[in-house]
């Protein structure tokens, strides 16, 4: 298969929409009243979590270069989980900003 090639403002839109898409799942989860998300899994049955890296991992979006910038966001979220344990919602949203 031939790979897809994007450029200027074509690429970094596609890209900011896969950054906000992802911020915008886990966002929801931010603080003392956030709210639960509900996983669809592929084998099992559905996990809720309130916690942002969870989420941040679970997301994958259809378009090649939106999930680009999903899987940069996503890999924020995880880094400060190993170094921090905690904050992962709140560097998802910083990383969108």
């Amino acid at each position: 298969m031939a790979k897809m090639i994007a450029f200027d403002q074509e690429a970094q839109e596609a890209i900011r929409r896969g950054v906000s898409k992802l911020a915008k799942a886990v966002r929801v989860t931010l603080g003392p009243k956030g709210r639960n998300v509900i996983l669809e899994k592929s084998f099992g049955s559905p996990t809720v979590t309130k916690d942002g890296v969870t989420v941040a991992r679970e997301v994958e979006l259809g378009d090649k270069f939106e999930d680009m910038g999903a899987r940069m966001v996503r890999e924020v979220a995880s880094k400060t989980s190993d170094n921090a344990g905690d904050g992962t919602t709140t560097a998802t949203i910083m990383a969108e900003a």
